[in-house]
């Protein structure tokens, strides 16, 4: 499959509500080897500036194409995109991208594009100088989500966050402690010239200078890593975990802290690990039989009990609640599409819902750790603080960190330029 093609498909898919991280593992396969990396670049570049090139193509187009050209409004983008932010050629880009029209089946459309995009070269200067105060155009978010990082966190970090959310993620490690220390694998890594550094939070992170194939990477296959963002290899440490304990993970997929809590405790009475979609439950087995650890796994809606549980309590649950996932948008940048502002209190209910839920399966005396990967205070703290007002046996246990800041009820991650993911945590201890 032609490369811009298939990355026209996908950019119209996700216009039409789909996921990223569903659509690449059905298009990846069809693209020449050779050209995968390019196909992935196009994908997550065009969909990270596209608050951006959206804009550009509103004052380029005389009218906006309709859903069923959303191919042809996706090879538009992403043609902008190879102009405005790679290395290509233009003449190369321009070309390229004019002749995917033909493959798209839309031999209508093939001026319409020859002219865009010449059209942006023409205009460049003087387009950039009409958009230049309009926050969309110079920060490549939309504006719901710019007003809440604004009024919840303030100009500084808020420009922090926009500009983490527009780089590429780094690729992140997390050692296998049961099979490897972490500078036994820093050394491993050092011997096959795969140039690497310790994380600064996580005392099992390591952080690549540069993406790769895991199959490359030294003993993958047996176990000794996994991949895995820093922020959210501070699970397992902020749990406690002590031998003999029986411990819940709610909403596990793809099962990277499932893995985590075994890896750190060895030695707990039970792990019981739910997700609520079966497909999603296939990653966490594979991530467990890789690493030769063994949970309790259940396809279920963990706030319905009677579907799952069987009323032996847990002495420590994580629930990584479903969320915004405003924390990962460099990671997953078709969130800066598909999201909108009431998803956010729908959201919010749920998470309390879950709260409300698992809280009946913790034991006295035991804790709840509450995590999203969400920087908004809509989903973390006062999420927290609805429920704190409704459960009195529930108590916050500080959280004790150099990392992120300190909020009223926990603490809050945000991501950092080759630094680690947002991501929020809130420790609850039930009294007895």
């Amino acid at each position: 499959m032609n490369t811009r093609v298939a990355v026209a498909e996908v950019i119209a898919q996700v216009l039409r509500g789909k996921s990223l991280s569903a659509l690449l593992p059905e298009y990846a396969p069809k693209v020449a080897e050779k050209d995968v990396g390019l196909f992935k670049e196009l994908c997550f570049g065009t969909l990270r500036w596209y608050p951006a090139i959206e804009l550009l193509l509103k004052e380029l187009m005389q009218k906006p194409l309709r859903e069923k050209e959303f191919e042809i409004q996706g090879l538009l983008a992403s043609g902008l995109y190879q102009l405005i932010h790679t290395r290509i050629a233009d003449h190369a880009a321009i070309n390229e991208t004019v002749a995917a029209v033909a493959k798209l089946n839309r031999p209508w459309a093939k001026g319409l594009v020859n002219a865009v995009l010449r059209n942006f070269l023409r205009q460049r200067e003087a387009l950039d100088k009409k958009l230049s105060k309009n926050p969309i155009y110079t920060r490549a978010h939309p504006q719901w989500l710019l007003d809440l990082l604004f009024n919840g966190w303030g100009s500084a970090i808020a420009l922090e966050i926009i500009a983490a959310n527009n780089q590429r993620a780094p690729m992140v490690l997390r050692v296998n402690q049961q099979q490897i220390s972490r500078d036994g694998y820093l050394e491993q890594l050092k011997a096959a010239d795969i140039p690497a550094q310790a994380t600064k939070h996580s005392a099992q992170g390591i952080v690549l200078d540069a993406p790769m194939d895991v199959t490359a990477l030294p003993d993958f296959d047996k176990g000794f890593a996994s991949v895995q963002d820093e922020a959210a290899q501070l699970a397992a440490s902020l749990l406690n975990l002590k031998s003999g304990q029986s411990v819940l993970d709610a909403c596990c997929a793809p099962g990277g802290k499932t893995c985590h809590i075994l890896e750190t405790q060895s030695d707990l009475s039970r792990v019981v690990a739910v997700e609520l979609e079966s497909r999603r439950i296939q990653r966490v087995e594979e991530n467990l039989a890789r690493l030769g650890l063994q949970a309790e796994l259940k396809v279920a809606d963990a706030c319905e009990l009677e579907s799952w549980w069987d009323n032996q309590g847990f002495d420590r649950i994580l629930l990584d609640a479903p969320c915004s996932a405003t924390g990962v948008i460099r990671r997953h940048p078709d969130i800066k599409l598909l999201r909108k502002p009431t998803d956010i209190v729908k959201l919010a209910e749920i998470q309390l819902q879950l709260l409300r839920s698992l809280w009946q399966t913790l034991n006295d005396g035991g804790i709840l750790l509450y995590a999203t990967c969400s920087v908004l205070g809509e989903e973390n703290d006062q999420v927290i603080e609805k429920f704190l007002a409704e459960t009195p046996e529930a108590s916050v246990h500080e959280i004790d960190g150099s990392w992120g800041i300190k909020t009223d009820y926990g603490r809050q991650l945000f991501p950092t330029i080759n630094g680690n993911d947002g991501f929020y945590y809130s420790r609850l201890g039930k009294k007895a």
